[in-house]
């Protein structure tokens, strides 16, 4: 009897996702010629030349730098390397706009850095050149800080993954480690570097707080500011379709990426790859290389943080804040439980009956998370605004009575826009926690007279309780850090930590602006732990069956007889 409301309710939650899609094409679609045209001799190829200068940047220096420290923690042994595998996932708990806040003060023409650099050479303000942190650069630099733990995961466990046999030809064939890398390893795991670097690229276009801090005009701010600053929808829903077009091609090549990452490895399965050890300038250089994006990306932004936030003098304990905080937890607390609740239905339908009709609901209901979240709000609002008048016109006419805006400018909108943007990461961690679970578990249960709704409350959800609880984690923190859709549609006189440190950094209170970040940096921490305890046992077990055989560098002491390999070269 359970059976078909699940499967009911799992496309009603597809629908759900795709409603912001459908209204977004269909008003930008349905727009006038006059306002495509006036976008394109306008603001879009302003908006276009930007996006894609943006999105180079961040391209290469993600996929560079987390590449880079990701072979370097992984194939390389030099002092400090463990610790360093753990703590290069740190920037990920900052948005990329609290950082945007945390540059800007500490090197703006009034911050430290150029204070301590005239006071040290007695130079007046026009007497030499710094580098504007307030540009397309600038962001760029940002975000790539952020972003790049994207990559290094992924290629991390691609490196952790792929077989040694090829690896060690190429070294008994005279090639050098760093000749070796870029001919066998590089390219095994070329799909997962990609597959990190569209993710990054994914964030890049969606992003609205760093650009819109460092004035950098992009289709995130240009739908901002024609939705607010003009008030014309249909330009701002024809950005959104642009924009909405740029991630779903992004969706598209990210799934190319992994449908190609299949590679059969040559040897022993169990065969460990063996490690170089650094030491001298080498291990300098590795340690260098690997600390910089973890001080820039999580250190020094922490640091001028806590320091900005000791000198404005704001209380983090006073009810202007707590109100900020209390709105926050409320709004993300809603829309992790409900989005894991919509999760659990579209992932249990799919494990009930896996076939075609399944697979589409599932595929629908987590297309949200390709796309932006302006593009969502945008998406949700035109619909449900008509929506609002078509009720209260029913009611005036019928029975004099003026519903106003049911839905329009709620907190129930708000939420709904949480679920679909964050649907896709539910459904990652109930599918990894869904799938320890065998088959013959369902039989057995199915045996002894459960039915479905008491198998899935008795068994399947307790089985899963961790993955559940990292799906709400993630969930949550997401939320605490969306900007543009609770900028769009929040209710009025109702702030998040998120828009107080926005708006105080538009009015050029950095300062200020450093508490409410620091908060959400704080949540943001929780999800990164749990991933950074991870990525510690992983490396324990690890460690624990790999042999210390030395490739390169100078040898531990007790580390045994040179390979075979070694002693070749």
């Amino acid at each position: 009897m359970f059976q078909f409301p699940l499967k009911t309710l799992a496309w009603i939650g597809a629908g759900l996702c795709i409603v912001p899609i459908a209204a977004v094409g269909v008003t930008a679609l349905g727009g006038t010629l006059e306002t495509w045209s006036g976008l394109w001799e306008t603001v879009m190829p302003r908006y276009i030349w930007n996006t894609i200068q943006l999105s180079l940047l961040v391209a290469i220096g993600t996929a560079a730098t987390g590449t880079g420290a990701a072979w370097l923690v992984t194939m390389c042994r030099f002092p400090g390397s463990r610790i360093l595998e753990i703590v290069l996932a740190l920037p990920l708990a900052f948005p990329g706009y609290v950082l945007a806040y945390a540059y800007t003060d500490l090197l703006d023409h009034p911050g430290p850095v150029q204070t301590a650099l005239r006071a040290l050479t007695g130079w007046g303000p026009r007497d030499y050149w710094f580098p504007e942190i307030r540009s397309l650069q600038g962001a760029a630099l940002m975000l790539i800080f952020v972003l790049y733990p994207y990559v290094y995961l992924l290629a991390r466990a691609a490196f952790l993954r792929q077989s040694p046999t090829a690896y060690f030809a190429a070294r008994t064939m005279g090639h050098g480690p760093w000749s070796a890398f870029l001919r066998v390893s590089l390219p095994v795991a070329r799909p997962a570097i990609a597959g990190g670097t569209i993710l990054a690229l994914m964030e890049t276009i969606a992003d609205f707080g760093t650009v819109a801090h460092f004035g950098v005009q992009t289709f995130a701010t240009g739908i901002y500011q024609a939705w607010f600053s003009m008030g014309d929808r249909a330009a701002a829903s024809q950005l959104a379709f642009c924009l909405m077009l740029a991630a779903l091609f992004l969706v598209v090549l990210e799934s190319s990426q992994r449908g190609g990452a299949k590679h059969h490895q040559a040897g022993n399965r169990n065969e460990a790859m063996t490690l170089h050890y650094l030491s001298g300038w080498r291990a300098m250089a590795a340690i260098l290389a690997c600390l910089i994006p973890v001080m820039a990306g999580f250190v020094i932004p922490l640091i001028v943080l806590f320091e900005m936030a000791v000198s404005s003098g704001q209380n983090p304990f006073e009810a202007r804040y707590l109100d900020f905080t209390i709105n926050s937890l409320t709004l993300a607390g809603v829309a992790a439980i409900l989005t894991v609740i919509g999760a659990v239905i579209v992932g249990y339908r799919v494990r009930l009956a896996p076939g075609r009709a399944a697979a589409i609901t599932k595929t629908l209901s987590g297309i949200g998370y390709a796309l932006p979240g302006s593009v969502i709000a945008v998406g949700l609002l035109v619909p449900f605004a008509r929506l609002d008048n078509t009720i209260d016109a029913f009611m005036r006419e019928h029975f004099d009575i003026s519903t106003g805006l049911l839905f329009t400018g709620s907190i129930a909108l708000l939420v709904m826009t949480y679920i679909v943007r964050f649907m896709a990461a539910a459904l990652s961690a109930f599918d990894t926690g869904i799938s320890q679970i065998r088959p013959n578990v369902d039989a057995v249960a199915r045996t002894l007279g459960s039915g479905t709704l008491g198998m899935l409350l008795r068994i399947h959800l307790p089985l899963m309780r961790a993955s559940l609880l990292t799906a709400v984690l993630i969930v949550f923190v997401d939320t605490m850090k969306e900007l543009p859709a609770t900028l769009i549609l929040r209710p009025f006189n109702f702030d998040t930590l998120a828009v107080q440190a926005h708006r105080l950094a538009s009015d050029e209170r950095l300062a200020q602006a450093a508490v409410p970040s620091l908060v959400i940096v704080a949540f943001g921490l929780l999800p990164v732990i749990l991933l950074c305890r991870t990525i510690a046992q992983t490396q324990q077990t690890r460690m624990l069956t790999r042999p210390r055989t030395p490739f390169s560098g100078p040898r531990p002491a007790g580390s045994g007889d040179q390979s075979p390999v070694t002693a070749a070269q």
